[in-house]
């Protein structure tokens, strides 16, 4: 098992523990965490984008003048896609964007994302993020001590001292054990996580 220290809010190294190989120490599955990021994402659209073909546009049922003898391109419709107000080539139509994948393919592209911090020794633990009152400030304050700037903060409980705190810092986000993904754990550089919370997603993962 791989040890990681533990600091406290002022940034103080107060002890070591060990972390779970079987979900801090994986072989690292690339496509994995590719496909995690790209489902949701386009599980995001909303896919109700509509525009009418030049069968569904209104009008256009007579040819607008005849095929020879007027000088004129030859035209069947008015609402020909070259036409003001004609129908649109390959129009958008509703349609589902959703990626699935399935459970164990989640798992384990999670696991990746999360090894890949530790190997890049961007998983900083905290024993507990606790504040007295609502203050950005604090907390900014906080970061600062744990020397990360663009950083995922992930609680055991919902907290809302530090998630209000936290939630006008720039690149800065809160979660909780049971809403990390990947694309959140990728996106921001550092993993910030409190000891309790360390000790849940390895119960509930390993």
């Amino acid at each position: 098992m791989a040890k990681v220290s533990v600091y406290n809010m002022e940034g103080k190294q107060v002890e070591e523990i060990e972390l779970n190989d079987n979900i801090f120490g994986v072989e690292i599955n690339e496509h994995l965490m590719h496909m995690s990021v790209v489902g949701q994402l386009a599980n995001k659209r909303q896919g109700t984008q509509s525009a009418k073909t030049r069968s569904e546009v209104r009008g256009g049922g007579a040819k607008p003048w005849r095929q020879k003898g007027t000088g004129r391109a030859r035209q069947g419709s008015i609402r020909a896609p070259h036409w003001t107000g004609g129908g649109v080539v390959f129009a958008p139509k509703p349609r589902d964007y959703s990626i699935k994948l399935n459970k164990k393919e989640k798992r384990a592209a999670l696991k990746s994302a999360l090894t890949a911090k530790v190997n890049d020794n961007k998983l900083i633990v905290v024993d507990e993020l606790k504040l007295d009152e609502i203050k950005t400030k604090k907390m900014s304050e906080v970061l600062a001590n744990l020397k990360v700037q663009k950083a995922l903060v992930v609680l055991n409980d919902n907290d809302k001292n530090v998630v209000l705190s936290t939630r006008n810092i720039r690149g800065v986000k809160t979660a909780l054990t049971n809403t990390i993904n990947v694309y959140d754990i990728l996106k921001y550089d550092t993993f910030v996580v409190t000891k309790d919370a360390v000790a849940t997603i390895q119960e509930v993962y390993a």
